[in-house]
């Protein structure tokens, strides 16, 4: 199958958009609990919708771009199925279509987790402001340390969820069914959230941070030591709880949403020709 199949992308885009419309009050909970000005300032459970416009515009081709990646450099790669190479091929896809899709997911972020820390401001202003006030460049804060949060969770995550699917396909003698997908995604996801909360805490507080601070820098390292000085261990893995659950159930929506739509597509097509 051609990685540029259009049930790759509208498969991918359709799985992205699903899951954070749904799971976008978690999303905002775990933003504020990250926030360096602390839960209930940062607006506790008020307004958890703050921020939606930025990550509906975001999410479809922010979704289609890392699988249309994904799934072109896993044809590249081409290796055979047996092969204990095949980690590794999941693991540089992944990385690879995080990297893209970050050029597009990076400015729906800085716009969506200011507008989450500030419910009373309108998302359309945030990014006005951004622009007005930083620039183009603005908009990429956090950029690398995205791409550092992304890569590890995408290393563990998605050849976890390969070879949960692999395993399940083996014992029951047949390819996994959608909603099987969808269980290896929520387990893989969850697991993969857990270990890479620290990075995500640092990436939200150089998002959130004023303009022209050391933290708006974006060195990760300096980020994560601020934390670790001020807040310690639970700092680091403020907002645990609502990321771990939030991609478990993304990962369930997020990856069986993708194998049921590109199955869909790609019956359609075939039955076209």
């Amino acid at each position: 199958m051609s990685a540029f199949n259009p049930s790759t992308w509208e498969a991918g885009g359709v799985a992205g958009v699903s899951v954070d419309l749904i799971l976008f009050p978690l999303d905002t909970i775990k933003t504020r609990l990250q926030s360096p000005h602390g839960f209930t300032k940062a607006g506790g459970f008020c307004g958890v919708y703050a921020g939606v416009p930025s990550a509906a515009i975001g999410s479809f081709p922010n979704a289609a771009a890392f699988f249309l990646t994904y799934e072109y450099v896993k044809c590249i790669l081409h290796t055979d199925s047996a092969s204990y190479l095949m980690p590794v091929k999941h693991m540089v896809a992944a990385s690879a279509g995080e990297v893209v899709a970050c050029l597009i997911r990076v400015p729906s972020e800085v716009v969506k987790q200011r507008a989450q820390v500030s419910a009373s401001s309108k998302t359309f202003r945030i990014f006005s402001n951004i622009l007005r006030e930083e620039g183009v460049q603005g908009l990429y804060r956090g950029y690398k340390s995205t791409v550092l949060r992304e890569i590890p969770f995408s290393l563990v995550q998605f050849p976890l969820w390969e070879f949960l699917k692999a395993l399940w396909s083996w014992r029951r003698g047949h390819p996994v069914d959608s909603w099987q997908s969808a269980v290896c995604g929520a387990f893989a996801g969850g697991f993969a959230a857990a270990v890479t909360t620290p990075l995500d805490v640092a990436k939200t507080r150089i998002m959130l941070a004023k303009a022209g601070s050391s933290t708006a820098g974006g060195d990760v390292l300096s980020a994560l030591h601020g934390v670790w000085r001020t807040q310690g261990l639970a700092g680091l893995f403020a907002g645990i709880f609502p990321r771990t659950a939030a991609i478990s159930l993304g990962g369930f929506i997020f990856l069986g949403a993708y194998e049921q739509t590109r199955s869909l597509l790609l019956e359609v097509g075939w039955k076209r020709l």
